[in-house]
């Protein structure tokens, strides 16, 4: 009695766990739903990893409006308003910039 329990508890425990990881997993993805914004981050305030792969998390970014670094949006429509562009490019926004 006392292994079909265990089993149980085990089980019941391997299932949290694999449903917490999921949600973590899925927060991100959540948060990007939309578009990815390019040009228009400053530095710090970026979201998540850059085109480049020279970071993996938001807030790492090191240049205002770099052309690799995005931020979450609506829609690709309100990216355009913002002023940034929905593929990564090379330099800085120079709209944004001045």
């Amino acid at each position: 009695m006392f292994e079909k329990k265990l089993t149980a508890a085990t089980a019941a425990l391997a299932l949290a766990g694999a449903v917490a990881i999921t949600g973590l997993a899925m927060t991100p993805a959540a948060e990007a739903a939309g578009a990815k914004c390019y040009g228009v981050a400053k530095a710090g305030e970026n979201d998540c990893a850059n085109a480049a792969g020279t970071h993996s998390c938001a807030g790492q970014s090191t240049v205002d409006y770099h052309g690799g670094d995005w931020k979450a949006t609506a829609s690709a429509e309100a990216c355009l308003e913002m002023g940034g562009q929905t593929d990564p490019f090379e330099g800085v926004n120079a709209e944004k910039a001045s």
